[in-house]
C-alpha cells in the first residue's frame, strides 16, 4: 500500500449511534483498524480535536482539490426538509445545508458509504409522516433514489455502499473499510440493496440461541421468556439479513440474546412494520411473516408436525423465564 487512504465522517439526522457501536470495536479497535487498514481520519465530529474553522478550512481544501478524499461516510439521514430547501440542516458556520454539502463531497470522494439505516435508506427519521424530508444517500426507503440519484457512482465505479443497521456493527464497518483498503469490494460482493455480503450473505436466524425452540416451534408468549419469538413476539430473525448472532456485539451480546425480538433492522423501512415491533401479524392464526425461501404450506405442515414432536422439556422451557426441566439422558449419577 503506497499511501495512506484519507476518510471524511460526517453526521446528518440521526442519534450517533452507529459512531457509538463503533467505538466498541475489538480485536483490533477502531483506531488500531485503521492504522492496520492504512486509513487516515480526516475528521470525525465526535472524536476530531479541530476546531469549527479548521474543520470548514478542510472542507475548503476537499472543495479546491488541494486535499484528497478517498472514502466519505455518512451517518444519519439527509435532511431534505422544508419543502425541499435542506434548511432543517444547515452545517454550522457555513450557513450552506449539509444536504448541498454531501452531494458536493461525494462528486470528490472515491467512495461514499453510508454508515447505519438512516444513511442507507432514511431509517428512523424517516419514520411516520416524514416531517424533515429525510431519505437515504441513494435509497428512499426501498425505492432508488435517494439524494444522489439511483444511477449515481463514486469515482471508484461503485455507488454508495449502504452498511445498513440500527445500529451497525462495528465489525461490518470495519471490515468494509479494509476491504476498500486492499482493493477487494467490488458490485458483486454488495447485495440487491448494496449492502456488503460479508454479512447479508446471512440471517440473524443463524446462530441464534432460541434455535432449538424455533425447531419444535416452542414459542415465547410474553417477554423474557426463553422460547422462540416468531409466532408470536415480532421476531423477523428467519428474513433479516445480517450475521448478529454469528459475530455478536462485544463477544456476547445480541438482540436475540437479551430477549428482544429481532425487527430486522439491516431492511429498508424496518421502521414502519405497519403493527407493533413485538407483535406478529397473523393470517388465519399464520404469521404472515414466514422463514425466507420457505413456501407457507411447508411451513404450515413442518410447523405442525414439530408442535406435535415438541419435548415436554422444551414446551416447559419455552414460557419460563429460566430452565425449569434440564436436559437428561446419559449415564446417570451415582446415588
Amino acid at each position: 500500500m503506497s499511501e495512506h487512504l484519507t476518510l471524511l465522517w460526517l453526521q446528518s439526522g440521526g442519534c450517533g449511534g452507529c459512531s457509538m457501536s463503533l467505538l466498541d470495536a475489538e480485536h483490533p479497535d477502531l483506531y488500531c483498524a485503521l492504522e492496520l487498514s492504512g486509513i487516515d481520519l480526516l475528521w470525525h465530529p465526535s472524536l476530531s480535536e479541530a476546531s469549527a474553522e479548521e474543520f470548514l478550512d478542510l472542507l475548503g481544501r476537499i472543495s479546491r482539490g488541494e486535499q484528497r478524499l478517498d472514502i466519505l461516510c455518512l451517518e444519519g439521514s439527509v435532511m431534505q426538509g422544508p419543502d425541499g430547501t435542506g434548511r432543517f440542516h444547515l452545517l454550522a458556520g457555513s450557513g450552506r445545508p449539509m444536504r448541498d454539502w454531501l452531494r458536493e463531497l461525494a462528486g470528490l470522494a472515491r467512495h461514499v458509504i453510508a454508515i447505519g439505516s438512516c444513511a442507507a435508506f432514511g431509517g428512523i427519521t424517516a419514520a411516520g409522516d416524514n416531517p424533515g424530508e429525510a431519505c437515504g444517500l441513494q435509497y428512499t426507503g426501498e425505492q432508488p433514489g435517494g439524494l444522489l440519484g439511483e444511477d449515481w457512482q463514486a469515482a471508484g465505479g461503485l455507488p454508495v455502499i449502504n452498511i445498513a443497521g440500527c445500529p451497525t456493527h462495528p465489525g461490518w464497518v470495519l471490515d468494509c473499510l479494509a476491504q476498500l483498503a486492499l482493493g477487494e469490494l467490488d458490485e458483486d460482493a454488495l447485495d440487491e440493496y448494496h449492502r456488503p455480503r460479508n454479512y447479508t450473505d446471512h440471517l440473524v436466524h443463524h446462530g441464534c440461541p432460541r434455535n432449538e425452540y424455533y425447531e419444535f416451534k416452542a414459542s415465547a408468549e410474553s417477554p423474557g421468556e426463553q422460547g422462540c419469538m416468531m409466532e408470536h413476539m415480532g421476531c423477523l430473525g428467519t428474513q433479516a439479513r445480517a450475521d448478529c448472532n454469528i459475530r455478536p456485539w462485544n463477544g456476547s451480546g445480541s438482540c436475540l440474546k437479551g430477549g428482544y425480538a429481532c425487527i430486522n433492522c439491516t431492511a429498508p423501512a424496518f421502521e414502519t412494520p405497519n403493527h407493533p415491533f413485538q407483535e406478529t401479524p397473523k393470517l388465519g392464526g399464520i404469521p404472515i411473516g414466514l422463514p425466507s425461501d420457505m413456501p407457507k404450506a411447508w411451513f404450515v405442515a413442518l410447523a405442525s408436525l414439530a408442535k406435535a414432536a415438541t419435548p415436554e422439556r422444551l414446551r416447559r422451557n419455552a414460557v419460563a423465564e429460566h430452565i425449569e426441566v434440564p436436559p437428561t439422558g446419559g449415564r446417570r449419577r451415582r446415588p
